[in-house]
């Protein structure tokens, strides 16, 4: 692929500003620097160091983000901050979004994309993708509500029980909870239902990512797509 259609494929802005990019001298490849919009290179693997930083090409971007609080799941954010804003501009500008949401108040793992068949894929409800939550509650956790929620609780906007897919008691006031549905404020309703309330919330997995420990909340990391459910 062209040199300067690489550029503009990554998000590094218009045709016009990928080449006074490369005119700058500020696009570099093992130490060399490339000017050239013409050139041809392959972009299997290829890792381009651009202003400073490595930029690796991805045909579709999928990234995980360590939401913290006070910031919303919208490409058109109200009262608080769009947690878009935590991303490189590269990647805003190339049109990642959200892959479903969670409320600001929320924290935890929240995967972000610019491949539409993809976002499609993990939040379609036909696919049961599981997403696990770790809940803090305001009062002690019993046994009669792991029950509840393991064996469905109704919800105002529906007659039809939701349960939980899996539920385990991790302290006095907490839980950990398997969804592989997403419903408006389910996990804090479902609590509700059950006769408790969520204090907290924080996702610690999506499919088969989980949050590693050292990221810390407001940064990001890669992914490859190789790896989503099918």
């Amino acid at each position: 692929m062209r040199l300067a259609q690489i550029l503009f494929s990554q998000g590094f802005g218009s045709r016009r500003e990928c080449a006074a990019l490369l005119a700058s001298g500020e696009v570099r490849l093992g130490g060399r620097v490339l000017d050239d919009t013409d050139e041809d290179l392959a972009t299997d693997g290829l890792v381009l160091n651009v202003q400073g930083a490595d930029w690796p090409f991805h045909e579709h971007a999928l990234v995980m983000l360590h939401k913290p609080a006070g910031y919303e799941c919208s490409t058109r954010p109200g009262r608080w901050p769009g947690v878009l804003s935590l991303l490189p501009p590269p990647l805003r500008r190339r049109g990642v979004q959200p892959v479903g949401r969670l409320d600001a108040d929320t924290t935890g793992l929240l995967l972000a994309t610019d491949d539409g068949a993809l976002l499609h894929r993990l939040t379609s409800p036909k696919h049961h993708v599981a997403k696990v939550y770790e809940v803090t509650t305001k009062h002690p956790v019993d046994d009669a509500l792991v029950e509840r929620l393991r064996g469905g609780v109704v919800l105002r906007d529906d007659p039809q029980p939701v349960r939980a897919a899996a539920v385990e008691c991790t302290g006095e006031r907490r839980l950990s909870l398997t969804l592989t549905e997403g419903r408006y404020h389910q996990v804090k309703r479902m609590v509700a239902a059950a006769g408790n309330r969520v204090e907290a919330l924080h996702r610690s997995a999506f499919g088969p990512w989980t949050l590693p420990a050292e990221l810390a909340p407001g940064h990001w990391q890669w992914l490859e797509a190789a790896g989503a459910p099918p």
